[in-house]
């Protein structure tokens, strides 16, 4: 079975459960295609609402610093981002890295992390770094949107607790917990069947104005958004944050915008390919990288927290027929409007109609079919991406992803490392020398293998070791050909190399001169340099 089989197969299952096609990132569209941007829109800017005040809460900041940045981040990446539809804001996964710095040293210090994390963000994105994001293994991509996943329904949970008389957070019972599932399973089977009714406006959108039109109506004593905070507010204004401008804020700061700064983009990158997947259509990841900087530089200096693309609530836009950058602005305009003028509507929405949205994403995001094919696939490959989802939910995505990558190295290394093999005949043109014929990748993994592979004493006096079937990666098997050609020349017998590149002369010393020159020499370049001035490696073609 083919390893894209999961996440091909769910993209084509979101692809053909939509009900209009994509226009990619065309700038005309016809006035249905306009109604469905701009009414998953809507539904997307309600499903910020209570993850950005959260996430607020979570870094230990105003609710306002999780709401600006959830507007800021996700316009300025709506209009520039290298992904049509993905959606923008705060996210846990910064939020849990905020947390000690604001803790320690206070909000203003948080925003000027988020300036110094946006300009890293930039940089990356001019060196074109984010292309590197094509190294994560499809394993590890599958742990990523399963580990997601979960998260994405454990932070749902918190909307099940409530205020005692004490001031701690419960959890519900009683009538309350089984009218708030209720309305839950209400909001979720609405997502399911209204799409079977009519398509004009997404499903999500149509689930929440149903459940909170009841609950408000019936006055159904249930939490609502205004529980968590209030949305008022005014326009977010410039401000430069108030730290001291010198080389120990520098330092304070510099680690948290690192960390900020990776976790986001490879959040983003991760979310763009899941996305450009699902959509059809190709993301740019340097792009991408810009954007995402480019907006936390921003947010830095109107007092937002920071943020990077948001999985559970780009898969509502996308689901809901969300295809241009209309949707993703209109997400972050229709959010601003909210704090500027509907606060007071707003917060009687019930959040058992936004838990119950989140709940179908998660249903949405998992790779079922990936619990399917762990028995199918190598096991390697099943490890990872049990791995991988373990890792997402108990620590973080970035550590997630970065174990995930190594394990993965590591497996194809060790794999690699075993296909090198030799097969020994007499020579046809030098009557009594020995041909070696080398097979498999030589690099630092199977370095060992093969200089173990030979033993000079059991050999005739000429030996061709042939290396047409083979290749030379690193300096590691330079040096390897070196201790087999010195064991060589030490017993007294001569060696010849064959089919080596011209750049394996160049870097090989002893065993340099025993290469033997031929018109099907191969060519390609080395994972090493050679200064022949400073006599070092270093560097790579």
């Amino acid at each position: 079975m083919s390893r894209l089989t999961t996440i091909s197969d769910f993209a084509k299952r979101l692809r053909s459960s939509e009900s209009t096609t994509s226009s990619g990132s065309k700038d005309t569209m016809g006035v249905g295609q306009f109604r469905v941007e701009i009414l998953s829109g809507l539904t997307v800017a309600l499903a910020l609402v209570p993850e950005a005040i959260a996430f607020a809460f979570v870094a230990g900041v105003a609710p306002l610093a999780g709401l600006y940045a959830a507007f800021i981040v996700g316009l300025i990446t709506a209009v520039f981002g290298g992904r049509p539809g993905m959606i923008s804001g705060a996210t846990g996964a910064l939020a849990v890295v905020m947390v000690s710095l604001v803790a320690q040293h206070g909000a203003e210090y948080l925003f000027a992390a988020v300036v110094l994390m946006g300009i890293i963000q930039i940089t990356a994105g001019a060196l074109k770094l984010g292309k590197f994001i094509r190294m994560v293994p499809h394993p590890v991509m599958l742990g990523f949107v399963n580990g997601l996943a979960i998260v994405i329904f454990l932070a749902q949970l918190s909307q099940f607790k409530v205020i005692d008389e004490s001031g701690q957070h419960v959890w519900m019972n009683g009538v309350t917990l089984w009218t708030m599932l209720g309305l839950v399973g209400a909001t979720m089977l609405l997502i399911h069947f209204t799409p079977k009714v009519t398509r004009l406006i997404p499903a999500p959108l149509a689930a929440i104005a149903t459940v909170a039109a009841v609950v408000i109506f019936f006055d159904i004593p249930v939490p609502r958004v205004g529980d968590l905070a209030s949305l008022e507010g005014g326009l977010p204004k410039f401000s430069v944050p108030l730290v001291p401008f010198n080389i120990e804020t520098l330092w304070i700061i510099l680690p948290y915008s690192i960390i900020l700064a990776a976790i986001g983009l490879i959040e983003s990158l991760l979310t763009l390919n899941l996305v450009s997947e699902i959509t059809g259509k190709r993301g740019g990841a340097s792009q991408e990288c810009i954007a995402q900087g480019a907006a936390n530089t921003v947010t830095g200096f109107f007092g937002g927290m920071g943020g990077c693309a948001m999985i559970g609530q780009s898969m509502i836009n996308v689901k809901s027929g969300g295809r241009s950058r209309l949707s993703g602005i209109a997400a972050a305009l229709f959010l601003l409007s909210f704090i500027l003028f509907a606060s007071p509507v707003i917060e009687l929405i019930p959040l058992a109609a936004l838990v119950g949205v989140m709940f179908m994403v998660v249903i949405g995001t998992f790779a079922w079919q990936s619990i399917r094919i762990l028995s199918r696939i190598p096991r390697s490959d099943a490890f990872v991406i049990l791995l991988v989802t373990a890792v997402t939910v108990a620590e973080d995505l970035a550590i997630a992803v970065v174990v995930g990558v190594i394990v993965s190295a590591l497996v194809y290394a060790w794999n690699a490392a075993s296909t090198i093999q030799v097969n020994s005949r007499d020579s046809i043109t030098e009557i009594g020398a020995r041909v070696y014929e080398i097979s498999g990748p030589l690099f630092f993994g199977s370095a060992t293998r093969f200089q173990e592979l030979f033993d000079p004493s059991q050999d005739p006096e000429v030996v061709i070791l042939d290396f047409n079937n083979s290749r030379v990666v690193d300096q590691s098997a330079l040096q390897a050909i070196e201790a087999v050609a010195a064991k060589y020349q030490q017993s007294g017998k001569r060696l010849q190399l064959r089919h080596l590149t011209h750049d394996c002369h160049k870097l090989l010393t002893t065993a340099g001169q025993l290469m033997v020159d031929r018109d099907d020499d191969p060519d390609y370049g080395l994972a090493v340099d050679y200064d022949i001035k400073s006599g070092r490696m270093g560097g790579t073609h």
